[in-house]
């Protein structure tokens, strides 16, 4: 099978399936008893006032005559109401009625509770992802040129960043490394106490994200009066190639300075190539390591010092 063939496939299972999610297929959705298409023609009398039926049989791509019987329904039953257009006499433009919002509002909202029922069985990080792949579909069948993509920002951690921190770390580690259930327990534990003795203006959890979604994060956790711990440094796939790790540790650094600090410690492990690579570009020096057995791998441990 040629990679078109696949594609086609792919396309046509994606469609089949879509179809049987949104009820296409058993003609009257969410027991409205209107088909799928007087839906979304419903909603787009509702979305925007003064169509000409012409201009929205193009933007639906339904066939003048179907759309026409559509409307006729619709006025029967006192949902629609036509008006001679201001800008073209010889065309009516189009209007619900009051009748006809009523009618739309509990449709609307049947949808957008189903939608959302859909999409509380995902976390945030995959509600990200399908967010991001639905876009990217919508994207490319389209042929329309992608936006260019918002610029991360690193903002301070909120109530429910902490479960995306845990997550990420076990997810990425085991899948990039190896690494046990362990190591997602030791990072639980660290979050757990950062979240309990939490000390605002000496410590500081940053996220770094795009669009709502969550890239990475770094945490400030105090030590002493004149130590703190930089914990929890991670950057998720889709953020990677961005910069965020060096510009997430560079915040938590400067953080660190403003809250009074005389120096900053980690500990990380010499197999984290990449992030060495940044605490040592940042001005880090490597004070002690020693050998462990831990996470299921035999691991050499690191410490590492900035003076601030």
């Amino acid at each position: 099978m040629s990679d078109l063939e696949s594609a086609v496939a792919a396309l046509r299972r994606f469609n089949r399936f879509h179809t049987r999610l949104v009820g296409a297929l058993s003609g009257s959705l969410h027991g409205s008893g209107f088909t799928l298409t007087e839906a979304r023609v419903l909603y787009e009398l509702a979305r925007r006032d003064g169509w000409l039926a012409g201009d929205l049989a193009k933007a639906l791509g339904l066939d003048p005559a179907y759309l026409s019987r559509i409307l006729k329904r619709f006025a029967a039953a006192g949902w629609l109401q036509r008006e001679r257009s201001a800008s073209d006499g010889r065309a009516l433009s189009l209007h619900l009625s009051a009748a006809g919002r009523a009618v739309f509002h509990p449709l609307d909202a049947a949808s957008q509770a189903e939608a959302a029922g859909r999409l509380r069985t995902l976390d945030a990080e995959q509600r990200g992802r399908l967010v991001a792949a639905l876009t990217e579909a919508e994207t490319l069948l389209s042929g329309t040129a992608s936006a260019p993509a918002a610029a991360p920002v690193i903002r301070p951690h909120r109530p429910g960043d902490i479960g995306w921190v845990i997550a990420a770390h076990g997810r990425i580690y085991a899948e990039d490394y190896g690494w046990d259930i362990e190591f997602e327990a030791f990072v639980a534990e660290i979050a757990a106490g950062f979240l309990r003795e939490f000390r605002p203006g000496l410590e500081q959890g940053l996220i770094a994200e795009r669009d709502g979604q969550i890239l990475g994060s770094a945490f400030v956790m105090r030590e002493s009066d004149e130590t703190a711990k930089l914990r929890m440094v991670i950057v998720d796939r889709p953020g990677r190639g961005l910069g965020l790790g060096k510009a997430l540790v560079r915040e938590a650094v400067r953080f660190a300075r403003m809250a009074g600090y005389r120096r900053m410690q980690l500990w990380t492990n010499d197999i984290l190539h990449a992030a060495r690579a940044i605490y040592i570009a940042e001005g880090f020096r490597l004070i002690a390591e020693e050998k462990h057995h831990s996470f299921g791998q035999d691991l050499v441990g690191q410490n590492w010092e900035l003076v601030l």
